[in-house]
Order: C-alpha cells, then sequence, then structure tokens
C-alpha cells in the first residue's frame, strides 16, 4: 500500500492524501487504504459500486461509507461511519476559463460572486466553489450528472457554506463540509451528512 503523505481525522471520517500516479488506476490504492482502516485484506473488501458507479460497501460494513478523488499525482480517500460522504480534490492550475464555466455551470448567484473576485485570487476562489459542490454531489450519489446548479454556496472567503439546494439534497443544514489544502497547489473537499438523513 503506498504510504500517504497526509492523513487525518474530522468528526467522524478518516482521511487520506495518497501518491497517485497518472497512469496507475485510483480504485486499487483507494482499496488498500480503506481495507487496512477496516481491518480486512484488499481482497476481501467488499468495494462495489452503484449504478451510477458510486463506490460503497456491502452488508458487512453496510454502516461505512467511502469515496475519493485524484488529481494530479495525489488521490485523496475518506472513510466514515455513519455518514454518506463526497471528497473532491483538485490540483490548483491558471483556468482562463473560470468565469465562462461558472456562468454556465453554477448559480447566477454564484457566478455574480465570482465576478467581484480579484482576477488573481478568481482561480482558487472558482475551484473552492467546484470542489465544494462537486463532494456534496458525490455523497449525494449523482455526482455531476445532478447539476451544478442545483445546490448553492456563500463564499466566505476560503470557506464557502450551503446556503440552499435542491429538496433532494435535503437541508443545507443537513450538510457539514470541510475545505482545506492538504498540501501547497491542491485544494480538497470533505462532504457528509449523517446516513439517515440521505436520500441516494
Amino acid at each position: 500500500m503506498s504510504r500517504p503523505v497526509l492523513e487525518r481525522s474530522d468528526g467522524p471520517l478518516r482521511w487520506a492524501l495518497l501518491p497517485h500516479l497518472a497512469r496507475e488506476a485510483a480504485e486499487p490504492i483507494a482499496r488498500a487504504w480503506l481495507a487496512a482502516r477496516l481491518g480486512v485484506e484488499p481482497g476481501e473488501l467488499p468495494l462495489q459500486r452503484d449504478a451510477r458507479g458510486r463506490p460503497g460497501f456491502g452488508e458487512r460494513f453496510s454502516f461505512h461509507d467511502c469515496n475519493w478523488s485524484h488529481s494530479g499525482d495525489r488521490l485523496l480517500v475518506a472513510v466514515g461511519e455513519g455518514v454518506r460522504i463526497g471528497v473532491d480534490l483538485e490540483r490548483l492550475r491558471p483556468r482562463p476559463r473560470a468565469l465562462e464555466l461558472a456562468r454556465r455551470f453554477f448559480t447566477a448567484i454564484e457566478a455574480d460572486a465570482l465576478a467581484c473576485v480579484p482576477a488573481d485570487a478568481r482561480d482558487a476562489a472558482f475551484v473552492r466553489l467546484w470542489c465544494a459542490k462537486e463532494a456534496v454531489l458525490k455523497a449525494h450519489g449523482h455526482g455531476l450528472s445532478f447539476g451544478l446548479d442545483r445546490l448553492e454556496f456563500a463564499a466566505a472567503d476560503r470557506a464557502p457554506r450551503l446556503v440552499a439546494c435542491d429538496a433532494a439534497l435535503g437541508m443545507p443544514a443537513d450538510w457539514t463540509l470541510r475545505m482545506f489544502e492538504p498540501e501547497p497547489g491542491y485544494l480538497a473537499a470533505l462532504a457528509w451528512r449523517h446516513a439517515a438523513s440521505s436520500g441516494g
């Protein structure tokens, strides 16, 4: 198993940042780390995907949930108990079309707020918002196909806060979001809600 670059606990979640080469498949690396956290061999981990491709566990670990994301040469993987979780990891790089993409995929309020961010900080602000949205949507289970405009964040500097969302996502207060920089050059988001409030 790859040695974690960073490993932490956050509330009901445990997560790690792992080395990941672009030519490698992410799932075997994630599987090895998850198996070690749950005390089984990687081949014994009942990891499966639903019809939308979201990973999860079988009956043996039915109270646990997992998710992962990779970007650049890093893989972010998380596991939690009693929660439904989603993660997103993005490598920071120039994004000359950030405003165009925001106007196309985000809410009008979010796009307008992003337009007011100074140009030299706009790329990072866009990525923070994207990470937050994708983490929640991956936890929900539909991913980006659900629609990035069906949830809205108030971008409070470095910590976006969910303020409105489609009823299928529950209430904004159901969600916990953690934004952080796991290492220089990367932004990450962890999103979770208690499994009892998950609709799927």
